[in-house]
């Protein structure tokens, strides 16, 4: 356990024996906070893209947020976003390319998790230059029974300490713009909406790190 969130709820480190979970909430959460397993017809690729990569590749800053129910959420973070990209782009995609058939470039004919297929084969590892000054980034989701108790603001609160002792300036998340509850989360927790001209498919929101002051002695 690495913090207390009551309840029985808690924070640990995730380890490769969470995949299964990371893949399940990010499936429950993935239609903009709500349940996407109606929407698509492979219940791990969204995992597959968007958590489990944390976890094998930057694991120091991947955690379980846990229940009395088993694992009700996950917080994950990347110190480094151009880095990070770079060894999704190198260590990861390529055998997930080999697994994962692209469905082609028409999208009208895509059904189920095509969308996703088609990404598998076509990433964007691209870093906007509107997020320069927000150079990690981070991942937050919590299933319904999760939800209403502070976990959030405590979670977010303890990731961005950890990067603040990795040295970052400042923070990024990717949110659906449909998202209203997760976008007023962030904006009450003190992060603001960041515009990128380039982006027609989320919104980013970041926030400077604070740094505490060193003490001469």
């Amino acid at each position: 356990m690495i913090l207390d969130f009551g309840g029985g709820f808690f924070l640990r480190r995730a380890t490769a024996a969470d995949h299964p979970a990371l893949a399940m909430i990010c499936l429950k959460t993935g239609d903009a906070g709500k349940d996407a397993s109606g929407r698509q017809d492979d219940p791990d690729l969204l995992g597959l893209l968007y958590t489990i990569p944390y976890q094998a590749l930057e694991p120091d800053l991947a955690f379980i947020i846990d229940s009395p129910r088993g694992a009700a959420g996950y917080l994950l973070g990347a110190a480094e976003t151009a880095a990070f990209n770079a060894s999704l782009a190198s260590d990861w995609y390529p055998e997930l390319q080999r697994r994962v058939a692209d469905p082609g470039p028409d999208s009208s004919r895509w059904r189920g998790s095509d969308w996703a297929r088609h990404r598998v084969h076509h990433p964007d590892f691209a870093v906007s230059p509107a997020l320069a000054a927000y150079p990690s980034h981070g991942h937050i989701d919590l299933l319904p029974q999760a939800r209403g108790k502070g976990i959030g603001r405590r979670a977010m609160a303890f990731l961005e300490q950890r990067l603040a002792a990795s040295g970052s300036t400042g923070i990024h998340l990717e949110v659906m713009p449909e998202n209203d509850g997760a976008l007023k989360f962030y904006k009450a927790i003190g992060f603001e909406v960041v515009q990128d001209a380039d982006s027609k498919r989320c919104v980013y929101v970041a926030k400077l790190i604070a740094h505490a002051p060193v003490i001469a002695g």
